[in-house]
């Protein structure tokens, strides 16, 4: 998986691309730790539009960013969920806990 930071006015995009499971946890809390700590940060966009396949532990490490993030008065939200992607997020109650677009 690639992970990618861009940010503009108060929010943070992270955009993934490729296959988003428990090989990929140091990519993704090396794209999104800096950001829970960024005072000019006050939201994080989470983008799928180019992951193709995650797993169980994707999920567990977005439960973690958002604990995070909270932590931190931050908001997090996902963004580009479409398919597969969005199946697994709708059997997980993702949409009880993030916003999901």
């Amino acid at each position: 998986m690639q992970a990618s930071v861009s940010k503009d006015a108060g929010k943070a995009v992270v955009k993934l691309a490729g296959r988003f499971d428990g090989n990929t946890h140091r990519e993704f809390r090396g794209a999104c730790a800096p950001l829970a700590v960024d005072g000019d940060v006050r939201a994080v966009v989470v983008d799928f539009s180019g992951v193709d396949y995650l797993d169980s532990s994707a999920l567990g490490m977005l439960l973690a960013l958002r604990d995070k993030l909270g932590d931190a008065d931050k908001e997090v939200a996902l963004t580009g969920v479409r398919g597969y992607i969005k199946q697994v997020f709708d059997i997980a109650n993702f949409g009880k806990l993030f916003s999901i677009s």
